[in-house]
């Protein structure tokens, strides 16, 4: 589920890549954006099953692609969810609760 503020930061991200890229990403462009250090660890992920957005072939061009739209919604979303992760991990850490930090 989307929180506003997510969604405000997916558009923000869609709208950085689209003036760079685009509407599609592809190549470099593609791999950085999704965090892989090479091209050779996206076709590893590939290959594995394990990519966060849908990836597509153009026909005559070579390489996967995929849309900015999805790629700036996943990477909203690992944001949201860092967030949320990192809250809950130093609550554990000095032993409060949710109800302590209110």
């Amino acid at each position: 589920m989307e929180t506003d503020t997510e969604n405000q930061l997916a558009q923000e991200i869609e709208r950085e890549l689209y003036e760079r890229h685009g509407a599609t990403l592809g190549g470099p462009p593609l791999y950085r954006a999704l965090g892989f250090p090479t091209a050779a660890a996206m076709r590893q992920a590939v290959s594995r099953g394990r990519m966060p957005v849908p990836l597509f072939d153009i026909e005559g061009r070579r390489g996967r692609f995929a849309l900015t739209r999805e790629v700036a919604r996943w990477l909203a979303s690992c944001r949201t969810k860092g967030l949320t992760q990192s809250s809950g991990a130093q609550r554990a850490a000095t032993g409060t609760t949710k109800e302590d930090a209110m």
